[in-house]
């Protein structure tokens, strides 16, 4: 693949990220927001805040758009090169489908496995001590998943001489969900809900961060199919056209 066929898809990628994370800011505004905000008046009822920097109306409108659209712009650049990297490494698959299956690769290695062990939590849950230790654990088991996924792959290829695709695959997943399994076990838990916060509200948020993450990863595996397609198996009717455009005289007005 040469620069400029990478340099298409990096841009292609950065454009389809910006249009999932659209989609996502709207996820979150409907479903997100209004649970901030009840975990922001539970907050509010039990402890006595400080003076705001910034007016909730500006962190539900502008700051949110702001993060979540330059996020998407990012994660697309990103994923794109990953992108890149795995065209042709991962099996004879075309370009839309390769797509979608980094997406889903993606969002259960960069997301999911992550968000099983530390979930995401809404204003006033979690102690503030452990702000710090809670954000490098969930880093580390990012970058435990995501190595983790990357053997799981290419144990699947080493195996699939000897057992077959099927068996390999097999064989790939269940060794990727015992790691994870024994990193689970392995690293600390916290439980930090405040007395008395609504286990619903708790769960809501955590499903309507989760309804985010699929909705931005599935749109952009849609979208960054399309767009990768045009680019790496253009229409065989358009070339044709072009050809025939460059052997055809140039009319002259009478």
């Amino acid at each position: 693949m040469n620069s400029v066929t990478v340099r298409n898809l990096l841009v292609r990628g950065m454009l389809a990220g910006l249009a999932a994370g659209v989609l996502a800011l709207v996820v979150a505004y409907f479903l997100g927001e209004p649970r901030v905000d009840e975990a922001i008046a539970f907050e509010e009822a039990h402890e006595h805040g400080g003076e705001e920097l910034v007016t909730r109306a500006m962190q539900s409108t502008g700051g949110l758009s702001t993060g979540v659209l330059v996020y998407g712009v990012a994660f697309g650049g990103i994923a794109a090169l990953a992108y890149c990297f795995a065209l042709g490494r991962i099996g004879r698959f075309g370009p839309r489908a390769s797509a979608l299956l980094l997406a889903g690769a993606g969002l259960v290695a960069v997301y999911l496995v992550p968000f099983l062990k530390y979930p995401a939590n809404p204003p006033a849950v979690g102690d503030p001590d452990t702000l710090n230790q809670r954000t490098a654990l969930f880093l580390l088991m990012i970058v435990l998943s995501v190595l983790l996924a990357v053997a799981a792959v290419i144990l699947g290829k080493r195996l699939a001489p000897r057992l077959g695709n099927w068996n390999a695959t097999l064989a790939a997943g269940a060794s990727f969900v015992l790691a994870v399994g024994l990193a689970y076990a392995f690293l600390p838990s916290f439980n930090e809900a405040p007395e008395g916060f609504p286990a619903t509200l708790l769960w809501q948020y955590r499903l309507a961060t989760l309804a985010i993450q699929v909705t931005l990863w599935t749109a952009y595996g849609l979208l960054f199919g399309l767009l990768a397609e045009r680019v790496l198996t253009p229409r065989p009717a358009r070339a044709e056209g072009e050809k025939a455009a460059e052997g055809r005289p140039t009319p002259v007005a009478h």
